[in-house]
């Protein structure tokens, strides 16, 4: 990493010990009396612990309940919510002048809550900067086939956005719409076309981003290094990015989904295992081929984008043991095919903010490189068993396509040409035990521990 990163991270969120929250407050108003008459009141940008509001706008956006009481986690100082790039300018001047570290908020969906949770000992204070209001999606030209959508922006706002000016342009992001675009992007952004055209970070050409010294920056003023930095390389870590400028790629008129389960008794663990053989070498129009493993089931669902009448010879030919039929295909709009991963969901419902998951949960991921033995297939039913229904899920997200095509190091994210999938485990349960709990992170421990000698090592890559 070049060393002027290394400086901007330090700059900027460097451990440090509480200052007041008046202070913050203080410094910000005076930023804005300096700056220009026509500031907001601080009151309608900030909130603290005493006001009224301030605990419903923390847990506004927290999405795993794990992280939902407020009476138990370390909170923010204060959280901060910007309407213009130069809020953010002043939120981090003042927080580099008061030396306190800053946590950035996109859309909330980190399962571990590190957007709004302060990684540092618990009696040091921190600053949250929610970015909800930072959510436009403008300048989609159909011409250059390019648009610009602010990190606060959610991915179903994303892609309402596109679907409203064109049904044969999309984006290659996550499955989920309430996933923020400012974490999904800086972590890299797989989704429901990447095997056709990488990761959402793949995709983005240019970005608008306040650094430490409270500089707004483009994509020529900070620099290829920086760019490169931003797009995989983690959200929090090199500046506020406040938006990014895509590419939109062409799919046709109309995709086909599938969706077939096949319960343990149908050969489920059988066709996982073969699975593993063919759906990183399927061609990238099969732009996204997932299992999803519960205690009983496998679910094999997927994105092709063309006809039915041409997908069911292709698995015929390649992945004959699946049996996919007719009966297993939907056609439709790419942007229907988003809404069928939700259950057939009305267009309107991109535009929610907030939803799944209502239960807590815990999730860990890692890449396979060499298909798992037919038995280490059997032996993962066999942990699955150990919780209750539901309790437990495993996902394979087959690889190859475009995800291999790319070079490693074209972005920071060097997960691509020799692994075969992405594997993802959830626990997810109920109730405030500390016992309930410790027994299902205990539990995907062990299912961790279970697969690690099949998964990718040195360092292990999920």
């Amino acid at each position: 990493m070049p060393s002027v990163l290394l400086v901007l991270v330090l700059q900027l969120w460097a451990p440090t010990w509480a200052a007041g929250n008046q202070d913050f407050v203080q410094c910000v108003h005076d930023h804005y009396s300096s700056k220009t008459s026509t500031a907001p009141s601080i009151s309608e940008l900030i909130y603290t612990p005493g006001d009224a509001s301030y605990t419903s706008v923390l847990q506004s956006s927290i999405m795993n309940p794990r992280f939902n009481d407020t009476s138990t986690i370390h909170k923010p100082l204060a959280i901060f919510i910007p309407q213009y790039d130069s809020h953010v300018q002043a939120a981090v001047l003042c927080c580099r002048k008061h030396e306190l570290p800053l946590r950035i908020r996109s859309g909330g969906h980190d399962l571990e809550g590190l957007s709004y949770l302060s990684v540092f000992p618990s009696n040091d204070d921190f600053v949250m900067i929610d970015l909800t209001k930072l959510r436009a999606v403008h300048d989609v030209n159909l011409e250059t086939r390019t648009a610009w959508v602010q990190s606060g922006a959610t991915l179903g706002e994303l892609y309402y956005a596109i679907s409203q000016k064109s049904r044969v342009l999309a984006f290659p992001a996550g499955f989920w719409p309430t996933v923020g675009v400012g974490g999904h992007f800086s972590g890299g952004g797989s989704g429901a076309l990447s095997r056709k055209f990488g990761l959402a970070a793949d995709n983005v050409i240019d970005a608008i981003l306040i650094d430490a010294e409270g500089r707004v920056l483009d994509r020529a003023s900070m620099g290829e290094d920086l760019f490169w930095a931003i797009r995989g390389g983690g959200g929090n870590t090199f500046g506020v990015v406040t938006a990014w400028k895509i590419n939109l790629l062409p799919v046709p008129p109309s995709v086909t989904v599938f969706n077939l389960t096949r319960a343990v008794e149908e050969n489920a663990s059988e066709l996982v295992h073969r699975w593993q053989y063919a759906a990183d070498k399927l061609p990238e129009e099969v732009s996204s081929f997932l299992v999803s493993i519960s205690s009983k089931t496998a679910s094999f669902q997927g994105l092709y984008l063309g006809e039915i009448k041409t997908l069911l010879p292709l698995f015929e030919e390649k992945f004959p043991e699946l049996g996919l039929s007719e009966g297993d295909c939907s056609e439709m709009s790419w942007i229907d095919s988003v809404l069928f991963f939700l259950g057939s969901e009305p267009v309107e419902t991109l535009l929610r903010r907030t939803g799944e998951p209502a239960r807590k949960v815990k999730s860990k991921s890692d890449f396979v490189q060499e298909p798992l033995p037919e038995d280490a297939v059997d032996g993962i039913w066999r942990i699955l068993a150990e919780v209750g229904p539901g309790e437990g899920v495993l996902q394979l997200e087959a690889h190859g396509g475009k995800m291999s095509e790319v070079p490693e190091f074209s972005i920071p994210y060097p997960h691509r040409a020799g692994n075969v999938y992405m594997i993802q485990y959830y626990a997810y349960w109920d109730g405030n035990g500390v016992e309930t709990e410790e027994r299902h992170l205990d539990w995907i421990r062990r299912l961790e521990g279970y697969l690690a000698p099949f998964v990718s090592q040195g360092p292990r890559g999920g």
